[in-house]
């Protein structure tokens, strides 16, 4: 039996945990910049006994944001995240930052930017079309995130993980159905890959081993037309054999297509609609029951899927998705999972691994209603913590 709160290796680190707070964009960066909030926010679970926690979303670009107050990186950003790290590493954890290009997700009314996307679509929340980047456009965000991995580095974070899922930019050009190019970015799934490939290998060259290097990789988009499990394991296989990262974190569902594909659980969207703008707004009302789907919940809800990725791939592996107890973290690691990611189990309780550590018996009190998820328009938080 793996002890999940003994040390653990993650590529040059070595984590005081097996336990990872997952990526949930904070929504306390107004002016892009960190914030007094934001510290407190990591500071807090740090303190509650993660080995390593997240901070989302790190955008490379202004425009790969997905709204314009959103945290980006440049010279200005720096001084801010550099205490943030310092305030982290005080509490004993590791901190990491996701960085990423939004692409198709992102809002190009807050933005002031046209989002990218692989091929041609219509983007709803701008009411235009996408920009489609030609080859100098890709290599330019390619450099991008090799530059935010630098900055990441030179200001104290332990890691970055690169985001390759939920139809950010190099997810979406994974997708089949959203990637309907015919140059060597398109087509087959060796094409698809390559945007995210060039990137964690550009991140790798940039940093070395300064510092680990994970990334968030869909296994399943959600939708019929989109990237499925078979395929992401290639694409798994492909980051392994390139050694451009040390570790995966498996996810799955598309901010654009099946965004509560990955939070099993309640479908808020009476609560998602009163934070949009219009016409969005209205738009969710009336076809909010066909976006906002309803998944049941239940623990380690993405073990199955994932299993078939850890069967397939030697490279260590960090489980998502309704990690809410000790008999799924224990589950998990004897099935070859190296680490297990929490999310709104710790929105709900950032003393939670504490808790766990001292009683075995301890269960989360997440009840699952995600309502957290339309506070991120505003300030990222648990409805029902008291």
């Amino acid at each position: 039996m793996i002890d999940p709160f003994a040390p653990a290796p993650l590529g040059p680190l070595t984590l005081r945990n097996r336990f990872v707070k997952a990526a949930t964009f904070e929504g306390r960066t107004p002016g892009a910049l960190v914030t007094d909030d934001l510290i407190d926010f990591h500071r807090e679970i740090a303190a509650g006994g993660v080995g390593m926690t997240t901070v989302a979303y790190c955008a490379v670009a202004p425009e790969g944001r997905t709204d314009g107050f959103q945290l980006y990186w440049r010279p200005e950003a720096l001084p801010g995240l550099a205490r943030l790290t310092q305030a982290v590493h005080t509490e004993g954890a590791a901190i990491s930052a996701q960085i990423g290009h939004a692409g198709p997700v992102a809002n190009p009314r807050s933005t002031g930017a046209r989002t990218l996307s692989p091929s041609r679509m219509f983007q709803p929340l701008g009411m235009q079309f996408c920009q489609v980047p030609d080859r100098e456009r890709l290599a330019t965000v390619v450099r991008q995130h090799a530059e935010a991995a630098t900055m990441a580095a030179e200001v104290g974070f332990d890691a970055v993980e690169i985001h390759m899922g939920h139809n950010y930019l190099l997810s979406s050009f994974l997708s089949p159905g959203l990637n309907r190019r015919n140059d060597e970015y398109g087509g087959s799934l060796a094409n698809r890959a390559r945007l995210a490939r060039e990137t964690a290998q550009a991140v790798r060259a940039a940093v070395g081993g300064r510092i680990a290097i994970t990334a968030k990789l869909n296994m399943d988009d959600g939708a019929k037309s989109g990237l499925h499990v078979d395929e992401a394991i290639q694409v798994a296989q492909w980051l392994e054999a390139d050694a451009s990262v040390d570790a995966i974190e498996l996810t799955v569902g598309s901010s654009l297509l099946n965004p509560m594909y990955l939070f099993r659980g309640g479908a808020p969207r009476k609560e998602f609609a009163a934070v949009m703008p219009q016409p969005v707004r209205t738009g969710m009302k009336l076809v909010g029951r066909g976006f906002i789907k309803e998944y049941p919940y239940q623990d380690g809800y993405l073990l199955e899927k994932s299993s078939k990725v850890r069967a397939a791939v030697g490279l260590p592996l960090i489980l998502l998705g309704g990690v809410t107890n000790r008999a799924v973290i224990d589950q998990a690691l004897a099935a070859g999972f190296d680490f297990v990611a929490l999310g709104r189990a710790l929105l709900r309780e950032p003393d939670l691994i504490n808790r766990m550590a001292a009683d075995a018996s301890t269960r989360s009190l997440c009840s699952h209603c995600n309502r957290c998820m339309p506070t991120i328009y505003t300030r990222t938080t648990c409805v029902e913590r008291v």
